[in-house]
């Protein structure tokens, strides 16, 4: 199952930075392009799309070494009783909630959203307060903040 989060999250990965990467060579080729050379001191279209272009060069770079930290990882699998660390796929519940949510203690690409089967995973990465919480705990804990029981992890 871990196995197939995995690739399910690369292909996410690789299509977001494939989107993003014709994004910034065109905003690239706009902001070099003869033709959008300022018409006068209050045009500012070229100077626009070079920032732009930086911004979306700097997110292509973000993304290539997200996807290369998910080339890299290695699937451990967890069992009920052992403590959450990176790599965990972690059930929890909210008190009166049926519905579970998942969360994947990812090396990168915090906030990412996937489904695997019905499962909406959400990728938390070490910078995330909750992924921080949820290191060391246990099947059956419970969180303050957001208040979360741990009913599961994989």
């Amino acid at each position: 199952m871990k196995a197939d989060l995995l690739e399910i999250i690369r292909s996410e990965l690789r299509g977001q930075l494939d989107r993003l990467a014709r994004a910034a060579s065109a905003a690239h080729a706009a902001a070099t392009d003869p033709g959008s050379k300022a018409e006068s001191k209050y045009d500012t279209r070229s100077l626009e799309e070079s920032y732009l272009a930086t911004g979306q060069a700097r997110q292509v770079r973000e993304l290539a070494a997200n996807l290369q930290a998910f080339d890299n990882i290695k699937p451990r699998a967890f069992d009920n009783d052992d403590e959450i660390d990176a790599g965990a796929l972690v059930e929890t519940k909210r008190k009166g909630q049926r519905k579970a949510a998942y969360f994947f203690l990812a090396p990168a690409a915090g906030g990412l959203e996937v489904m695997l089967g019905k499962k909406e995973i959400t990728l938390l990465s070490p910078e995330s307060p909750l992924y921080q919480n949820l290191l060391g705990k246990f099947t059956g804990d419970t969180l303050e903040m957001p208040p979360l029981t741990i009913s599961g992890i994989r």
